[in-house]
């Protein structure tokens, strides 16, 4: 973590795939840490293992409510903004609440961190760029974003959110820094998320066809959750507001990704295509060079390794 300490750290969405990372890499360095999570996509699961840990604090509540923030108690040094649903099937099934954690959740956040004179990270997204017009995506791109397409309650939601953390930085002055998150993948990803390495992983390990859509050309640049979390962490600890890309290096397409995880887990399973959903971007991948250059960052983990481990990780959570 760039060699900084924080005392106390909230992070929003600390009991989803992210998050909870999050929650184990600030308590092994010594940090109180209270998770808030209205557990609509995460899972307390996640962190069973935290709750016995002296520092650390579970609170079930929704960042969307005023009430919730008044039930916190204490200072907080460092607030990590990670409550959001972030995968297709999660903001389809949820999109007014999505909008609203981006808009009021993202502001009684940042509330608070002024308040606090913590330092405040949001987490921003790749889908900020749409279907990109721009290969690889740099942070200086604007975007090729269907407002009103299915995808939009999510690309918009942190747009906006991106937006109201400048005007923040801006008017008051808070302590503000944006991540742009890439595809990142690992353990801890539901099963039936609908995001690609999950579904691949259970189906395979079903033994069930991989449905890869459209003729699976379209690619993502993967980054495994350790250096996601590296990433953010570096960011959290420097003086960038960002915005800034932390994605993998490697661009590989869903046709070769579904390939790959039938090879690892070793399944008969074949391929089958079905329709590509509507707005699916075709290509993605980050320009990492203000990660390298500002923060010292570059993700370490391949994808053929990554993958290995989070395979294992299924199979063992298949088992259990």
């Amino acid at each position: 973590m760039s060699g900084h300490t924080w005392r106390r750290a909230l992070i929003t969405g600390g009991a989803g795939f992210v998050g909870s990372h999050l929650c184990d890499r600030l308590l092994e360095a010594g940090c109180e840490v209270v998770c808030l999570d209205n557990l609509a996509t995460g899972s307390t699961d996640n962190v069973a293992e935290l709750q016995r840990h002296d520092a650390f604090r579970f609170v079930c509540g929704d960042a969307t409510d005023p009430t919730v923030w008044e039930q916190l108690p204490g200072r907080f040094d460092l607030v990590l903004h990670f409550a959001c649903p972030a995968s297709p099937a999660d903001y389809l099934r949820l999109p007014l609440e999505t909008l609203e954690v981006g808009s009021n959740g993202t502001r009684f956040a940042l509330e608070r961190a002024r308040t606090d004179g913590a330092r405040f990270v949001l987490a921003s997204t790749s889908e900020v760029y749409g279907d990109p017009l721009e290969h690889p995506q740099r942070e200086t791109y604007w975007g090729n974003v269907n407002p009103i397409g299915p995808r939009s309650v999510y690309d918009e939601s942190k747009r906006y959110a991106e937006a109201l953390v400048t005007a923040h930085r801006q008017v008051h002055g808070t302590n503000t820094a944006v991540v742009r998150i890439f595809n990142t993948y690992g353990p801890r990803m539901r099963a039936g998320d609908g995001r690609a390495v999950p579904t691949f992983i259970a189906q395979a390990l079903d033994g069930a066809p991989l449905t890869v859509a459209g003729d699976g050309g379209q690619t993502r640049s993967l980054c495994f959750v350790e250096d996601t979390v590296d990433g953010v962490l570096a960011l959290a600890a420097s003086a960038e507001s960002g915005p800034i890309n932390i994605g993998g290096a490697e661009e590989i397409t869903m046709l070769e990704l579904a390939h790959h995880i039938i090879e690892i887990t070793g399944s008969t399973s074949r391929v089958r295509f079905v329709e590509r959903p509507v707005d699916d971007p075709c290509r993605r991948r980050a320009d990492t060079t203000l990660a390298r250059e500002r923060l010292g960052w570059e993700p370490v983990v391949g994808w053929a390794e990554g993958l290995k481990r989070t395979v294992s990780w299924f199979s063992r959570s298949v088992t259990a």
